[in-house]
């Protein structure tokens, strides 16, 4: 069926009673992290209940930043990434902890979405050197992509002691869940300072707890790539909502257009004309995660998955005559037509 015209809202499946603060009144926050902006709303009472301040929240993203960038080459990542062949390395808490759930998405997913496949996502442009952007960038050749391939491995992961081999050249890229990550790491923060109520975002990725001061959720439109698709309005009360799409980041090249999600199975950017995934879950790592495997995988495997893992899934897919939509029993049983 093609998208409807008409606006629709998306509701969580439970809404918390507990009111707003007494008094309380709307704070922004706000920073740049991982080469994009970062953005904090929150409800207090009066006076602040609370020692939330910019420079904690920056604190949290700086050391997301520090332990995950591909981009920084200082990171523990990017040390594992220099790393010689047949080393073991320890590795801080959270760093392994989002690897080991990238690493579930992949096996789960099929390696629709493999944390160890960064050297394809470079060669494409679309890493930290060679962006594709520059002048001087041409997209890799075949051959390019077929000896990366070859070199592409795996890692093996050593749970009880916290640890991940390096086999060798492998260049591990979290871009499709570390920012998904650092929005619940703010949210954490926030819990722990004793905020109830918030709307956090980072580079388009939110996850919102509580309500505004009027008592309203926290309302948010989900991402669309034309107007003709029809707005979906969610209220983030205990949910987050990641978007992933074909329309962000991507290059033309000999009249194709090339995005910036890879399909590692193939070494090449996806075609299957997925125009955009919102995917909808409690935690915003997993939503991150799973919008980007889901934008792999397309919409007729991709909503097969879901439907099996219970997710909450929204496809538009480029077809004759214009976007057509498909989604999982999970979201459609949150939407409702006003």
């Amino acid at each position: 069926m093609p998208p409807a015209a008409a606006r629709r809202i998306l509701l969580p499946p439970a809404i918390s009673q507990e009111p707003p603060p007494t008094g309380g009144v709307l704070r922004e926050y706000s920073g740049e992290t991982m080469g994009t902006t970062w953005s904090v709303r929150v409800v207090e009472g009066w006076p602040a209940d609370h020692g939330t301040d910019a420079a904690a929240l920056q604190a949290e993203l700086d050391a997301v930043v520090a332990q995950m960038s591909h981009w920084e080459a200082d990171s523990d990542l990017g040390r594992f990434n220099r790393a010689p062949a047949g080393s073991w390395h320890v590795l801080p808490e959270a760093f392994f902890h989002v690897l080991s759930f990238a690493m579930d998405v992949s096996r789960e997913s099929g390696r629709a979405c493999d944390p160890c496949a960064g050297e394809i996502v470079n060669l494409w442009g679309f890493g930290p050197h060679g962006r594709f952007g520059q002048p001087d960038f041409v997209p890799p050749s075949p051959q390019a992509v077929q000896d990366a391939m070859r070199r592409q491995r795996s890692i093996e992961l050593d749970a009880p002691r916290r640890r991940a081999f390096q086999p060798g050249g492998v260049q591990l890229d979290l871009s499709a869940v570390a920012k998904g990550y650092a929005v619940d790491c703010l949210a954490r923060h926030l819990d722990g300072a004793g905020v109830a109520n918030y709307l956090v975002e980072v580079g388009g990725e939110l996850r919102g707890a509580g309500v505004k001061p009027d008592g309203l959720p926290w309302w948010v439109s989900l991402e669309s790539p034309e107007q003709s698709a029809g707005e979906i309005v969610a209220a983030l009360h205990g949910l987050a909502v990641a978007t992933s799409g074909d329309y962000r980041r991507y290059f033309m090249h000999e009249g194709r257009r090339h995005a910036h999600t890879i399909d590692p199975r193939t070494g090449t950017p996806v075609s299957n004309g997925v125009s955009s995934v919102t995917v909808v879950h409690e935690l915003c790592m997993a939503a991150d995660a799973w919008s980007t495997a889901m934008t792999v995988l397309g919409a007729r495997d991709g909503v097969a998955l879901a439907e099996r893992k219970g997710l909450a899934v929204h496809f538009l897919v480029r077809e004759e005559g214009g976007l057509r939509e498909y989604m999982s029993s999970a979201m459609r049983a949150m939407l409702e037509e006003e």
